[in-house]
């Protein structure tokens, strides 16, 4: 391995989220069979938040949720702590089945979520580090720059303002962060900063003090309607809903339903005074770029910076690694990237690596809804946008279970159907042809093309994306 490690350095162990307030042994386990009224399958963000709702809304109703782990184990508490308005998926996708009117109204959902996560931390005392210091988007050489004035003007078109996303002069972007080989940068106010397990174990101390049985330490092996079937009952209930994103694909009947995609982070030693003096970062921006093998980071509460990727993107089989291991290749590889994003940052060491495993639908747009027939629901394929758009999922599967017609339930991603992936090995070979075809893209759009280079137009029309 070349990059350099601190004397403490772990690899995997869930996230360095964890380690850093001590990962918690699993609650109480479910301990015969349970008759209720709403059967939660996932304790991450998605079913957290759904009960929260759900028992805000009906304090009579009985809610129980089923982790295999503990709450928060999976991407819920390894994520990159982005509450971003990002819409988890094309507009134009959206916009075909449902048009350009209720795609626009999604999107302004989206943004208006991060303000309600905000609020009900405030309202629960859940201190999650939170820092809504927006989103900065950045461009290095040509080639990026052309994507993010393209992408700008797409989001005029779709009603971005001025005051949703703007392009940063020189001047400005510098002031706010210094990105070696910067030539462009945009700035949106609708992101915020997040520690991602304090934000899980605080949402789920909130719904265990609102009455809902959290049962941890509880695999589900199969969903069927009106039941939820562990290894150590089964739990009935007029409403099962699946909140299990990028697992999804270790149940029973749902291998090909989304395609369980990693995502892998390293984080640094806390930098000190005269290194963010260089960079700056003063107001804890989540910072993107327009690389087709993209990099998402932030400066952390404790002042250091953790950076993600997707290292190697996918397992033969739809396999998960639970844990979060994560392969040298992958850290040597983001640790290079951080350096030449901020060179000033070399001084430091890596303090801690991890990966998580993310939802994708064949279609790369999200879903939520409901089986009035059956009872069964269903919320993920968030694409890496799931810490704000699981809020949304829950507020909309509340609303769905209580047999309301809210404008959350008349959204265009309510319902919404999409074909399964291919067959092995087709699945295998067409992801990491993308990723491998994007590696190159960069590549060759780092030695000065001017134009996005027709290689990840390639890898886009492989798999959709």
């Amino acid at each position: 391995m070349n990059a350099p490690l601190s004397p403490d350095f772990v690899n995997g162990d869930v996230s360095f989220w964890y380690r850093s307030l001590g990962i918690p042994a699993p609650g109480g386990r479910l301990d015969g069979d349970r008759e209720v009224d709403v059967a939660i399958v996932g304790g991450g963000y998605t079913g957290l938040w759904t009960a929260y709702y759900l028992k805000k809304a009906d304090p009579s109703l009985r809610v129980a949720v089923l982790e295999k782990e503990f709450a928060g184990f999976g991407a819920s508490g390894r994520n990159g702590g982005w509450l971003t308005g990002a819409l988890a998926g094309s507009p134009e996708r959206y916009a075909k089945t449902h048009g350009r009117e209720a795609t626009q109204r999604l999107q302004r959902e989206m943004f208006a979520a991060i303000d309600e996560v905000i609020a009900v931390c405030a309202a629960e005392g859940i201190d999650a580090d939170i820092v809504k210091g927006g989103l900065f988007n950045v461009a290095r050489g040509p080639a990026q720059e052309a994507r993010l004035r393209a992408e700008i003007a797409g989001q005029r078109e779709w009603g971005w303002t001025e005051e949703d996303v703007r392009l940063l002069t020189p001047a400005e972007r510098d002031e706010r962060l210094r990105v070696s080989g910067a030539v462009a940068a945009t700035w949106s106010p609708h992101c915020a900063r997040v520690q991602p397990a304090k934000l899980a174990r605080g949402l789920a101390d909130a719904v265990r003090a609102l009455g809902v049985d959290l049962f941890e330490g509880t695999p589900v092996t199969e969903i069927e309607p009106g039941r939820a079937v562990t290894p150590y009952g089964a739990v009935r209930a007029a409403h099962v809903l699946r909140c299990t994103e990028g697992f999804t694909a270790t149940l029973p009947g749902h291998h090909r339903d989304w395609l369980p995609m990693n995502s892998s982070l390293i984080v640094t030693e806390p930098l000190p005074p005269e290194v963010w003096e260089t960079i700056g970062w003063e107001g804890r921006e989540l910072l993107g770029d327009m690389a087709h093998y993209y990099m998402y980071a932030q400066r952390t509460a404790d002042d250091r910076i953790a950076f993600g990727g997707r290292g190697r993107p996918y397992l033969y089989g739809s396999r998960v690694d639970d844990r979060g291991h994560t392969h040298d290749w992958t850290v040597d590889a983001l640790w290079g990237l951080l350096t030449s994003f901020f060179p000033a940052a070399a001084s430091s060491r890596v303090a801690h690596a991890w990966s998580g495993v993310l939802g994708v639908p064949r279609d790369w747009c999200a879903t939520v809804g409901l089986d009035r027939a059956t009872g069964l629901g269903w919320a993920g394929g968030y694409t890496g946008h799931g810490v704000t758009t699981t809020n949304l999922a829950g507020r909309t599967l509340r609303d769905l279970v209580l047999g309301r017609e809210t404008p959350l339930t008349g959204l265009p991603w309510v319902g919404r159907r999409v074909r399964a992936w291919e067959p092995e090995p087709l699945r295998w070979l067409g992801v990491h042809s993308m990723y491998r075809l994007y590696r190159v893209a960069d590549a060759r759009e780092a030695g000065g093309m001017r134009t996005t280079s027709v290689l990840a137009r390639v890898a886009d029309m492989i798999t959709g994306h």
